[in-house]
């Protein structure tokens, strides 16, 4: 079994269809965000989560998804019929890198900071500037300077507007 970069646990198929999916990602401008595997051989769902620093287009997934399934296919790494979904992350995905960031200012994030003591500190607020690796977030009267390095996890918040009705 090999793990990857957050520790999940994968067979060896599984181990090199995530190499296919993080290459390919990275040879066409995106960031690989997760793999997912579900069912089993003979019958495996492989959904495949891939962003942007700006935006990742249906045609771009297309792209890529076409690319995986060739390579998938080309060095029979899955026996028996799979389906490979590939899309870009949902808000219900927390942001893994730095880059993803940018086309968020001025949104309402969720964030959980690492702490040394093992307690959590939780943000949420407005990002409302990017200077490096620090993020500037405005939370009612306050901003906090957050280095990237220090989030453990980061969600966009959905909000819904009334449409200037009160």
């Amino acid at each position: 079994m090999v793990k990857n970069q957050e520790n999940r646990t994968f067979g060896v198929v599984e181990k090199e269809i995530f190499n296919i999916c993080e290459r390919i990602s990275s040879d066409n401008d995106g960031m690989l965000i997760d793999v997912v595997f579900r069912g089993r051989e003979g019958n495996l769902v492989i959904e495949v989560f891939i962003d942007r620093e700006d935006h990742m287009s249906v045609e771009d997934c297309a792209t890529i998804s076409r690319l995986i399934v060739d390579e998938i296919e080309q060095e029979d790494i899955v026996k028996g019929t799979f389906r490979l979904d590939v899309s870009s992350p949902g808000t219900d995905r927390p942001l893994r890198f730095l880059k993803q960031y940018k086309k968020h200012l001025n949104r309402n994030f969720e964030v959980i900071l690492r702490d040394d003591n093992s307690d959590k500190k939780k943000i949420t607020g407005k990002l409302i500037s990017i200077d490096g690796d620090n993020l500037i977030f405005k939370e009612k009267d306050s901003e906090y300077p957050v280095k990237f390095e220090n989030i453990q996890t980061a969600k966009v918040l959905i909000t819904f507007s009334d449409g200037g009705k009160k």
